[in-house]
């Protein structure tokens, strides 16, 4: 899931352009992109495109980011997502573990059975994403909210110092959980910068994050490119040829292109080339 391009549904006019685009993952938003008095009308728009025949040829993951669950709109989302396509959903606002937990029984009674991506978007989820990370089996990612969260702290959005402390301990803290889940970053405000979603991209695929949302269809190629993991697959395919070759002569740590590697180095290629195995 290197990109995942953002879909209002306030605008069902984008909807079969963004099923053609060449994102990995759609977001479709029934939270900030529509205002309240569209919300039901929205809805309707929604369940019926995941009931279409396009979506159920797509290879494209079918994400949709609720309404927070202490909304009057919660309920109403739930169930009109009940019984459709729906591969993750996008949980915002959740800031403790409780709260996640709360939110997915009501996903359980409302039958919606996607896994969950929470976002981290205020200081008290960005000081608890190891909990909220682990909170529940269907809770699978967490997704960086710099625009909120900074707004909120009165901090500079495209300070990069700040950026890099905040995707550093979100990345940290998926980590961290119970059970380890992925980070994704989140959205680059300023349309007409290219460059400064590249920069964004690059600083969040070295933390190790999947991939980045986009606003803006052309940010998607971007990101394709900067999450790409091609290269790191087959350099980690030769390192593991490279080991056993080391494991026969009797060295645990060897150099490999000029580097020393050693078994934390190996844990990682082994789980990168798992991790990109087709499905059976």
């Amino acid at each position: 899931m290197r990109s995942k391009l953002f879909v209002p549904c306030s605008r069902p006019d984008f909807f079969a352009k963004a099923l053609a685009s060449e994102a990995d993952a759609l977001s479709f938003d029934l939270e900030d992109s529509v205002p309240a008095d569209g919300k039901a009308v929205a809805r309707e728009r929604l369940r019926k495109v995941l009931q279409s025949d396009m979506v159920a040829a797509s290879p494209k993951r079918m994400i949709v980011r609720v309404n927070a669950a202490d909304t009057p709109h919660f309920a109403d989302d739930l169930a009109a997502l009940a019984g459709v396509r729906v591969d993750l959903l996008n949980l915002p606002k959740a800031d403790a573990a409780q709260a996640v937990c709360r939110a997915i029984t009501r996903m359980d009674a409302a039958r919606v059975t996607a896994d969950v991506l929470v976002n981290i978007e205020a200081a008290a989820g960005l000081a608890n994403v190891a909990e909220i990370a682990g909170a529940h089996r269907r809770v699978v990612g967490v997704q960086v909210g710099l625009n909120d969260l900074f707004a909120a702290l009165g901090m500079e959005r495209h300070d990069q110092r700040h950026v890099h402390s905040a995707l550093w301990a979100i990345r940290l803290g998926a980590a961290a959980a119970a059970s380890p889940v992925f980070a994704y970053d989140g959205a680059w405000p300023d349309l007409r910068d290219d460059e400064g979603y590249r920069a964004e991209a690059q600083m969040a695929r070295s933390l190790g994050y999947l991939g980045k949302s986009c606003i803006h269809p052309r940010q998607i190629a971007i990101a394709n490119e900067i999450f790409d993991r091609g290269s790191d697959l087959s350099r980690a395919r030769r390192l593991l040829l490279a080991a056993t070759s080391a494991a026969k002569a009797g060295h645990g740590a060897f150099v490999f292109e000029g580097a020393m590697v050693d078994e934390p180095a190996l844990a990682a290629a082994r789980a990168l080339v798992d991790d990109m195995a087709p499905a059976a």
